[in-house]
């Protein structure tokens, strides 16, 4: 009896830990003892210790195989897909990630209500396609949506996606007005990635719930007056390589007590804007800063007041570390790391 459990045991045990590096779903029902793994299709692979998974990659297929019931993680990377019929799916409702990055893919030829059709699909990305708008519609099931490296310049909507909570769009061709008035209303979202597009102002309405705003590489020279003041949990915002002067950013602007992590790198700033005291990383690289004023990051000095920052880069600046002020070290006083000129 012992030694029958001892194997019961050791083969539940293999099911769950898997082989070679992919990912695994450990909270997926186990097939007990092999018995109940669905079929596959004959060109791709479906581990016998990760079932409910079928790898199709770089297998120059131009449409999607036959999907048998039972997979609910669908990987079709590197291929030649460049059309996705209305019925593609319909074995397989439960799907929970599908998989599309670097295919051919044109809005035009995804058919119909493809994806809303999926009650459960929680991850849907299709990176480096032929995108010019988002898919939809989409299950508000979704919890994960990553568009990057298309040509998208129109966004769909993204009404009544409540699980919606990463969003990448980075490396596309997007304006702000586009972004507006899209993204109104995901009271879930915590990630929104809008880095190498064409913003040129800061969009109107985004969700009050982000947590990470990337707004890196874009043409934005302006920051309304308490434009981050309705992100009350922001803690990640990167606005690097962008047209931001002293003229476009108010005295005020980052002053958010959430805010862990801001990216000003390479942009035109001469001045350092004012951070609260709890931010962690400040990168202010390739600048036009002059000068360095204690205020922008300790209001007041003191035993109990002081700046968090850990990492501070301000190399590519005209500043040299014989222009720095002496209370400089007691403001910034468990800095690990000041990188200057």
């Amino acid at each position: 009896m012992l030694k029958m459990n001892l194997c019961a045991l050791a083969l539940v045990l293999a099911l769950v830990c898997g082989v070679g590096g992919q990912y695994y779903d450990y909270d997926a029902p186990l097939f007990m003892y092999g018995q109940l793994s669905p079929n596959c299709a004959p060109e791709c692979n479906c581990p016998q210790s990760y079932p409910s998974a079928m790898y199709c990659d770089d297998l120059k297929l131009k449409s999607v195989p036959m999907v048998p019931p039972g997979i609910k993680y669908l990987y079709l990377r590197n291929n030649q897909i460049d059309r996705i019929d209305e019925k593609a799916f319909e074995n397989v409702t439960d799907l929970q990630w599908l998989i599309l990055d670097h295919n051919l893919l044109e809005n035009s030829k995804i058919k119909g209500k493809v994806f809303s059709k999926l009650k459960q699909l929680k991850k849907l990305h299709i990176n480096y396609n032929n995108l010019t708008e988002s898919v939809g519609p989409l299950p508000k099931s979704l919890q994960d949506l990553q568009l990057t490296n298309n040509k998208i310049s129109k966004l769909g909507s993204f009404e009544g996606l409540a699980n919606l909570t990463f969003i990448h769009l980075q490396y596309n061709q997007l304006k702000e007005d586009a972004v507006s008035a899209s993204l109104k209303g995901l009271k879930s979202l915590e990630y929104l990635d809008l880095s190498f597009n064409q913003i040129s102002k800061l969009p109107s309405g985004l969700p009050a719930s982000l947590l990470t705003l990337y707004l890196d590489s874009n043409k934005i020279s302006n920051i309304p007056d308490e434009y981050f003041k309705r992100f009350t949990g922001l803690q990640y915002l990167r606005l690097s390589h962008n047209q931001l002067a002293d003229s476009g950013v108010p005295g005020n602007s980052f002053n958010i007590s959430s805010l862990l992590e801001l990216d000003l790198s390479y942009n035109k700033l001469k001045s350092i804007p004012a951070v609260n005291e709890n931010l962690e990383n400040y990168y202010l690289e390739v600048n036009e800063l002059e000068k360095f004023d204690v205020k922008s990051f300790c209001k007041i000095l003191g035993p109990l007041s002081y700046s968090k920052i850990k990492h501070l880069r301000l190399d590519g600046n005209p500043l040299t570390h014989s222009s720095l002020p002496p209370d400089m070290y007691e403001c910034l006083r468990v800095a690990n790391e000041i990188n200057i000129n």
